[in-house]
């Protein structure tokens, strides 16, 4: 009988499955799997999908395409095969992080996007199975929503002492020995290994560049160890169902949240102690004047993926959460709908909406959960007043043209963006405390 070859589908199934079920267990024979075609066309697609800019050799997805996407992904897979292949630099580019300052992001070329893809295929369901309950960051399945309601949730049940942690040039300090010593934990392959450093050595001497294929999921393998002190601390100081710490991080961004009963200040002031600890171990440090050491109760606040966290009486006058997009997401997404306004201020509103469009649905798409309707109903005002006049501009006229165009024109007419709702069903529930 002959056996019917295994889909990349079935076979990441099934090392995920080994993963879970034996922890211990090293993964040997992977590196067949990323050379194979099936392999680097799915790292194609995803790569592709992802519409990214070109790397250091301007080679771009149409250019691939043009001269042969099959000779080009054949090219790929006989310098994997002949262990032949070496990654290029880098492009390196800065994009603006807020206040006059910039991050520097390490774009890779796309024949580079598609081997660290295809490796992130073959290693993603091992780690997966490794990975804590509260990570979130860039997984499958798992989003920024449910990151913030796993918080939302912590505040309602108390847990108002909060940890606000802000990691010194994470992506940039990450030690490639560490790293590449925590993959080699479960995976027993030479040639795998030897692969993944020249990836990492592509990136300079230290570090994972943001904008690599691969660097978001070697990022949480690096930080596991310490989601797992969370999560032990977390199971060892509960009480029946009721826990007394509670923890979520996406990415390089970690909040941690503990109880406000008297008797856990022991516990909040040794998660302080043993988070400096792991985070010691790894060689990454805190960022002292950015990590915040909060009490809601006293009436502080903090931020998280972009939204605004603090305690707040319900209507029923009962503790519970608000959360809603910080003032400074706001701006920064008004910024770049102004723009827009700038630079096409002499064409036609029907363009110039065809552009905020994208821009007001990806928003409200994120930030559409808490309490979010107050920022809304800001936007949506703002909006409108900026197509009105750009509208009398046109005209050659000043103001807004209350009476010449009707609110149900902008939006039936001009298709102008009118989803801003929050959705319910997402918020926490307040509880009734003690206090």
């Amino acid at each position: 009988m002959i056996k019917s070859p295994v889909t990349l589908q079935d076979l990441r199934k099934r090392i995920y499955l080994k993963a879970k079920a034996e922890p211990a267990w090293r993964f040997w024979g992977l590196y067949v799997h990323v050379c194979k075609m099936e392999t680097l066309q799915e790292a194609y697609r995803m790569a592709k999908a992802n519409n990214g800019a070109p790397g250091i050799d301007g080679v771009t997805f149409e250019a691939i395409e043009k001269e042969g996407l099959e000779q080009f992904l054949e090219s790929i897979c006989e310098e994997l095969v002949t262990e032949t292949y070496l990654p290029q630099r880098n492009r390196q580019k800065e994009i603006p992080k807020g206040r006059g300052k910039t991050r520097t992001i390490g774009i890779p070329t796309i024949r580079d996007r598609v081997v660290q893809g295809a490796l992130k295929l073959i290693l993603e369901p091992i780690f997966e199975a490794d990975f804590q309950e509260g990570s979130y960051g860039y997984r499958p399945k798992r989003t920024p929503h449910q990151a913030v309601q796993r918080v939302a949730e912590a505040i309602v049940s108390c847990k108002t002492r909060v940890i606000d942690v802000d990691l010194a040039g994470y992506f940039d300090t990450v030690r490639h020995d560490i790293l590449l010593r925590k993959v080699a934990e479960r995976v027993n392959d030479d040639q795998v290994m030897h692969l993944l450093k020249l990836i990492l050595k592509a990136g300079g001497k230290r570090g994972v560049p943001q904008g690599g294929v691969i660097s978001p999921m070697l990022s949480n393998i690096y930080l596991n160890e310490v989601d797992k002190m969370l999560e032990k601390a977390k199971e060892v100081t509960r009480e029946g169902r009721y826990t007394q710490l509670e923890y979520a991080r996406f990415a390089d961004d970690i909040v941690v949240l503990v109880s406000s009963h008297p008797k856990m200040g022991w516990l909040y002031n040794g998660a302080i102690l043993r988070l400096k600890e792991e985070l010691a171990k790894l060689d990454v440090k805190l960022n002292e004047e950015k990590t915040k050491y909060l009490d809601l109760a006293k009436g502080d606040n903090f931020g998280f993926l972009g939204f605004d966290f603090r305690r707040a009486r319900t209507r029923r006058g009962v503790w519970g959460v608000w959360y809603a997009p910080k003032m400074a997401a706001r701006t920064k997404m008004l910024h770049k709908v102004k723009e827009v306004f700038r630079r096409f201020r002499s064409q036609p509103v029907s363009r110039v909406v065809e552009l905020i469009n994208p821009i007001l649905r990806g928003w409200v798409a994120y930030f559409k959960v808490g309490h979010s309707s107050t920022t809304f109903g800001y936007v949506k005002d703002w909006v409108e007043k900026k197509v009105r006049r750009h509208l009398m501009r046109m005209r050659g006229r000043q103001g807004f043209g209350w009476k010449r165009w009707s609110r149900q024109w902008l939006y039936d007419e001009l298709r102008l963006f009118n989803g801003y709702r929050v959705a319910p069903w997402l918020k926490a529930r307040p509880v009734r405390t003690v206090t």
